[in-house]
């Protein structure tokens, strides 16, 4: 196995370009226990940790914000947890504060597992994937059109990814998964919803109970007419919204058995956890309206 590790940005996506086969690594976290296990075995790694500028983060002229591929969930975390709040609760729930400190949204993102915990987040904030080639320069991947399959992406072989851009939330986030403990556990199931009161929508994003991440469309559609964006009704969301956006969220997916849980129990933990995130994000927008008001 080959190590390569460029020292700009430039000669790695050189390097990309001639060694297509050469897996990125960052942090490490995904694939260096792929390796430790013998489950992959690689012709080359492209380590991109001595890249200036990937760790970082910056804010666009049109009020986005750029979060590079190489940025930590630790400071993810501390630096961008008001702004992005899904995207922190996710990062928070990652691996242990040593995997933290090494794993990045971009492996996250590079791996595509249906599993991972930032994909749901990004979905439901309708992200975009900044992906760069020599070849070809700058590309932009909607979010929701790069997953392709497990562990399978829009990303072409010569491309690697250089940031995700997230516009800063206007409403309430929460993200929520299930393990079959409490911390260091690959989901269950895992589920954010976003509340976008600018535009009057709302995003979801649904994790390992489907061949890929996907968005609870018609849940979204059907939550963004319910809602009373004025006022937000009541303390607790009515309880037959609730239940009827849980069975759309749960219906959304396509889940099977594993050895982590059963079809059935996924579906029925994402109706809970589509319920709980609402009755959360509830409140805390009827706190700010009548803030405002």
């Amino acid at each position: 196995m080959d190590f390569i590790r460029p020292s700009t940005w430039d000669e790695a996506l050189a390097v990309k370009a001639e060694r297509p086969d050469a897996v990125p690594v960052c942090g490490g976290t995904d694939v260096m226990v792929e390796i430790n296990f013998g489950v992959r075995r690689p012709p080359a790694l492209l380590d991109l940790t001595a890249l200036p500028g990937l760790d970082g983060w910056s804010e666009l002229p049109d009020g986005r914000l750029r979060v590079g591929a190489g940025l930590p969930y630790t400071r993810l975390i501390d630096e961008l947890g008001g702004r992005l709040p899904g995207l922190a609760q996710a990062s928070r729930t990652v691996g242990s504060p040593q995997i933290r400190n090494r794993g990045t949204v971009g492996g996250n993102l590079g791996s595509a597992s249906p599993a991972g915990d930032a994909h749901p987040p990004l979905l439901a904030a309708d992200a975009v994937v900044e992906v760069h080639s020599a070849a070809r320069g700058v590309r932009e991947i909607p979010v929701r059109e790069f997953y392709l399959g497990p562990k399978r992406s829009a990303l072409a072989p010569d491309e690697l990814i250089a940031a995700v851009v997230v516009a800063p939330a206007t409403g309430p986030q929460y993200f929520s998964k299930v393990g079959t403990r409490n911390a260091m556990v690959i989901a269950v199931c895992s589920f954010c919803l976003a509340l976008h009161p600018d535009r009057r929508t709302v995003g979801t994003g649904i994790g390992s109970a489907a061949p890929t991440p996907l968005r609870a469309i018609e849940a979204e559609e059907f939550l963004a007419a319910e809602l009373d964006w004025d006022a937000a009704g009541d303390a607790e969301p009515p309880p037959a919204l609730a239940a009827r956006f849980g069975e759309l969220v749960s219906s959304a997916a396509s889940p099977i058995d594993d050895v982590r849980g059963t079809a059935a129990y996924r579906r029925h933990a994402l109706a809970v956890l589509a319920r709980r995130t609402l009755g959360w994000a509830w409140k805390d927008y009827r706190r700010e309206v009548r803030r405002c008001a």
